[in-house]
């Protein structure tokens, strides 16, 4: 190999390094620009002992800005709010969101929150005993009946939740059971429908034995005597 072509492929290593190191530094230099992004944010509410959110806003939505390569990197799931509800007695009230009460990754920064007054109602939290109602449906099988209520275990469950809701209640009532098919008496799980989201249960499920009698037999008709001629 001449001298002139080893001159001429080093200046051509020579150029392609200088591309690829200018396509480098422009690309670097591209994900430290500035950029937004606007994200559905939850919001956790942190409320005073003994009291509870009636109407809780689930989400926000924040406006982050930060270099081009950490906005990249956001994800939703990541940006949370938290509310701290200072409150010492029941009724509405409003609290205002700072960008401080957003938690997020280090390299961006909230800029905005829509809505930045969220409007609340704040309640007591209390706990009632109610009787459970296990519902039934369908039609038993070879003419068998209902022999009576059917028997719960536990026949009540303690509720939690805020008291305008919770003194309103006057049971819990739990998925229907079937008669289809059964002419014995038969036992099976039902699970709890909860009657307002903010309402918890302490009991989840629920055993109900359903006692069945089978009809009454049918009396054959007594032959009638000949008479004699």
């Amino acid at each position: 190999m001449s001298r002139r072509v080893r001159l001429g492929a080093l200046r051509m290593t020579a150029l392609a390094l200088a591309v690829l190191l200018w396509l480098w530094v422009t690309v670097e230099r591209r994900g430290e620009r500035p950029a937004e992004k606007v994200v559905d944010a939850t919001v956790t509410y942190n409320p005073p002992p003994g009291m509870m959110i009636l109407d809780p806003q689930g989400t926000v939505r924040v406006r982050l800005r930060g270099s081009e390569r950490a906005i990249r990197r956001v994800n939703p799931f990541q940006i949370d709010v938290q509310v701290v509800v200072r409150a010492d007695r029941e009724g509405p009230m409003e609290v205002r969101l700072q960008p401080e009460d957003v938690m997020m990754p280090e390299g961006v920064e909230a800029v905005s929150i829509e809505p930045s007054v969220l409007r609340l109602h704040v309640d007591q939290e209390v706990r009632r005993l109610l009787p459970v109602d296990v519902p039934l449906v369908g039609e038993p099988a070879a003419g068998a009946q209902l022999a009576g209520k059917p028997r719960i275990t536990p026949g009540e469950v303690l509720v939690t939740g805020p008291r305008k809701v919770v003194s309103g209640l006057t049971g819990v009532r739990s998925n229907p059971i079937s008669l289809d098919g059964h002419a014995l008496d038969f036992q099976e799980s039902a699970l709890l429908v909860s009657p307002d989201p903010l309402v918890q249960l302490q009991t989840q499920v629920v055993s109900v034995t359903v006692p069945m009698q089978q009809p009454p037999p049918v009396a054959e008709p007594t032959p009638t005597p000949r008479r004699r001629s």
